[in-house]
């Protein structure tokens, strides 16, 4: 039973047939709430702004749900490009344990000299880096290319230009490139606990798309979310061998 909803309502001088003609939804779904079903987030604003009273006043549940969100996302960038360099440079500087790179090309970064050579010099401290990169011969490659209006041929140019640039790593034990042909819905630049997620939008080229700043506070968090999908296309990924 939700008796904080229930007694909002008796507040109120509403019924649950009130709520549901003002939401638009079937009584029955109203009963549910009260019953203890929590509604969908517009349906809990909408709720909230009826009764004049916070969401977490009938939903408590949400407030730490709510806390769990402010504490994981440090900040959202419109476009990739947006993201100060600093942010980059800052964000493997920190790395302690790991360094992760999840992209198609991931060009814009690797053909920082600085950047990559800081990488390496990590991974020479201890730190494991590993590099997942798209395979330039997959039709995932090809797909992506004609999503970003760039045409196939530049997508798998980009990548080959960043494996060339990664010749950097060559040699060094903590260093390991890969390649996948997996749909990539976000590229993920991790550095531990702290991670920089590029999503992707058809039809877009990622520096135009969204950045993420996650730091993960929890299990099952979102920043869990994206680190277990990383280990996935890790797992499926083949080694690469320059040369071959």
């Amino acid at each position: 039973m939700n008796d904080n909803l229930r007694h909002a309502l008796i507040n109120a001088r509403l019924q649950a047939a009130d709520v549901a003609a003002r939401l638009a939804v079937d009584p029955k779904t109203v009963n549910r709430w009260l019953k203890g079903r929590l509604p969908y987030p517009r349906h809990r604003w909408a709720v909230a702004d009826l009764l004049h009273v916070d969401e977490a006043d009938l939903w408590p549940e949400t407030a730490q749900q709510q806390r769990l969100i402010l504490d994981e996302v440090q900040a959202v960038y419109p476009h990739r490009w947006a993201v100060p360099q600093s942010v980059w440079r800052r964000l493997f500087e920190e790395a302690q344990r790991e360094i992760d790179v999840l992209a198609y090309s991931g060009l814009f970064l690797i053909e920082d000299a600085g950047i990559l050579n800081l990488m390496a010099e990590r991974a020479r401290s201890g730190v494991r880096v590993r590099v997942l990169l798209g395979d330039p011969d997959c039709s995932e490659v090809a797909t992506r290319g004609h999503d970003e209006t760039i045409g196939p041929d530049v997508m798998a140019a980009r990548i080959r230009n960043s494996l060339t640039l990664c010749s950097t790593l060559d040699g060094i034990d903590q260093a390991e490139i890969r390649l996948h042909r997996t749909t990539l819905y976000n590229s993920i630049y991790r550095a531990d606990d702290h991670l920089l997620i590029n999503t992707h939008a058809y039809g877009t080229p990622a520096a135009h798309a969204p950045v993420i700043d996650l730091r993960g506070t929890e299990s099952e968090g979102a920043a869990d979310v994206y680190l277990s999908s990383f280990e996935r296309v890790w797992i499926g990924a083949k080694p690469y061998q320059r040369g071959f």
